[in-house]
C-alpha cells in the first residue's frame, strides 16, 4: 500500500516530535531521572506513535478502497481490518 505523502504531512510532524521525545527519554535514562518521569514520557511517546499509526491507516483505508486501473480494490476489507487491528 502506497500512501500519498502530501496527505500525511501532519503525521511527519508528529513523528519528528516523537523522535525528539525518544531522544529526551534516552537522556533521562542516562541521567538517572526518576522512573515515574521516564514512564510518563514513554507513555506520551507511545500515544503519539499510536495516533500517527491510526492516521496512516485511516488515510490508507480511504486510498486503498479506491479501485485501481483494473477495476479492483487495492486491498480488500479483511486486509484493511488486519492493518487497523495491528495497532490495537
Amino acid at each position: 500500500m502506497e500512501v500519498n505523502a502530501d496527505r500525511l504531512a501532519d503525521v511527519l510532524v508528529r513523528l519528528n516530535r516523537v523522535q525528539g521525545q525518544v531522544g529526551g527519554i534516552i537522556r533521562m535514562i542516562e541521567e538517572g531521572r526518576d522512573c515515574s518521569e521516564v514512564v510518563t514520557q514513554l507513555a506520551a511517546a507511545s500515544r503519539a506513535l499510536d495516533r500517527a499509526g491510526f492516521k496512516i491507516i485511516a488515510t490508507g483505508m480511504r486510498q486503498c478502497m479506491i479501485e485501481d486501473d483494473g477495476g479492483e480494490r487495492r486491498l480488500n476489507e479483511a486486509e484493511l481490518e488486519r492493518l487497523f487491528l495491528s495497532l490495537a
